[in-house]
């Protein structure tokens, strides 16, 4: 079975540290960007990062930018989103993605989410 599985979420309080890792099973992240979406119900999906197969490009979305560090390891075939000074706004499902690269839009292959909770 090809997929990605997200894990490391889970619930803590504001300020407090996650970090989520996209583990893929079935192929290697080698040849793949890496993007983590995330989505609270009643508003879009929104994109929060992007690093390159390299792992020498990375883009982050204004509302994490300074507090939330993503990297790869290709030897354990994993992605990391490093979540630092969570806010309550930062509660929702992330997913992970893995596409040919940041730049375009399509996407060969989905993760199933994990939740993170931030409260006050």
């Amino acid at each position: 079975q090809v997929q990605l599985v997200e894990s490391g979420g889970g619930s803590v309080q504001f300020g407090g540290s996650l970090r989520l890792s996209c583990a893929a099973s079935g192929f290697t992240l080698d040849y793949y960007a890496i993007a983590w979406f995330r989505q609270v119900p009643g508003k879009e999906r929104e994109g929060v990062s992007c690093i390159s197969s390299s792992g020498g490009s990375t883009r982050y979305a204004d509302s994490v930018k300074g507090r939330f560090t993503i990297s790869r390891d290709n030897a354990k075939n994993t992605v990391y989103l490093q979540m630092n000074s969570l806010k309550p706004e930062d509660t929702a499902v992330y997913y992970c993605a893995a596409k040919s690269r940041c730049s375009i839009e399509r996407y060969d292959y989905w993760g199933q989410g994990t939740q993170v909770t931030v409260s006050s």
